[in-house]
């Protein structure tokens, strides 16, 4: 199971619902809630960098620092969701 969302690097323990759903209504082991719901993506266009300047600015609207966000951020482009787009 993966530790964080592969999609915008929450981690799944986070989640209030902690994943994501399949088609078939089972959990997903590899999104979050927020991310991912019924096998589709809720934010179908968005593209990784769209992707990391959202969580960026959840991150600063949180209290940390920006540098600290876009450092945070960084990986999102690597994660499962973004590597064959």
């Amino acid at each position: 199971m993966a530790k964080m969302c592969q999609s915008c690097m929450m981690p799944l323990s986070k989640d209030p619902l902690q994943g994501g759903s399949e088609a078939d209504g089972s959990r997903s082991l590899s999104f979050c809630s927020m991310c991912y719901e019924g096998g589709e993506f809720r934010q179908k266009d968005m593209t990784a960098e769209q992707m990391q300047t959202f969580v960026a600015g959840k991150l600063i609207e949180g209290g940390l620092p920006k540098f600290l966000a876009k450092f945070f951020t960084r990986g999102i482009p690597k994660l499962e969701r973004w590597r064959n787009v």
